[in-house]
């Protein structure tokens, strides 16, 4: 990622392909981290290519109690303002707590990044605390049985909406 305006929204530094492909290594060796790769679909199903479709990623950062920061990113500009962060955030949130058992889900952002407060305020996340040494906010949301079938519908709404898109695409 290359984005001056992305990394700092992120908090995140440069990396070349090969040292992100080194970090995604030594996190799959971690038990302490999840993460996936996001793609382009309409890309992939073109290309076949994995590394010329990535357009960004989602971590999950687990602690002994249960509690899982996430985190993501859609790096490539054509992707953004799509709803591919919500897709990407609420299926990870889905793993998170149906595979991994993670109860409480939080998320520090940058205090400049409205995107993504937006994004985790349309998802139900609370503002918890405002850090104004890292300039960041930590927002949380516990993972009740009620507010993941919510999440499910949402996850429903935009695949149908995605699907209706996807027409609309291949009929250009």
């Amino acid at each position: 990622m290359q984005s001056e305006e992305l990394q700092s929204l992120t908090a995140s530094e440069p990396l070349s392909l090969e040292e992100e492909y080194e970090m995604q290594q030594s996190w799959a060796n971690d038990e302490d981290k999840c993460t996936f790769i996001v793609l382009d679909k309409h890309k992939f199903y073109l290309t076949r290519d994995e590394v010329e479709s990535m357009i960004g990623d989602v971590n999950l950062f687990l602690d002994s109690g249960n509690v899982g920061e996430i985190n993501v990113m859609i790096a490539e500009k054509h992707a953004q303002g799509k709803g591919l962060g919500k897709e990407t955030v609420v299926q990870m949130i889905e793993y998170g707590c149906e595979v991994l058992k993670i109860e409480k889900i939080i998320a520090k952002i940058s205090s400049s990044n409205r995107r993504s407060i937006g994004l985790f305020e349309k998802l139900g996340f609370i503002k918890e605390s405002d850090n104004s040494v890292f300039q960041e906010i930590t927002m949380g949301k516990n993972a009740q049985n009620e507010w993941l079938r919510w999440l499910r519908s949402e996850k429903t709404k935009q695949k149908t909406n995605s699907m209706s898109s996807v027409d609309r695409y291949s009929d250009e």
